[in-house]
């Protein structure tokens, strides 16, 4: 379940960098690089976290729709 990597690349890059998204997010700069490089998986509490993270921008239904559900239809694709 990788198909989250493209989404937590738009992540950092809306926050500027790594380093910036991980404090946004409440975590490190390394949780943020595992995500991006080897994680099998995002937990359905980071999910939400890069959410507040990016105001919204991409939703946890986008990070985990297997959790959250499919993104709204009237939410436009991340």
């Amino acid at each position: 379940m990788s198909s989250f990597r493209p989404l937590v690349q738009e992540a950092v890059r809306l926050a500027g960098s790594q380093q910036k998204l991980a404090d946004a997010a409440g975590c490190s700069q390394q949780q943020i690089s595992y995500l991006l490089h080897q994680a099998d998986r995002i937990s359905a509490e980071m999910a939400v976290s890069l959410e507040k993270a990016t105001d919204g921008q991409i939703s946890r239904n986008h990070f985990r729709p297997d959790v959250f559900g499919p993104p709204p239809s009237s939410e436009a694709a991340a």
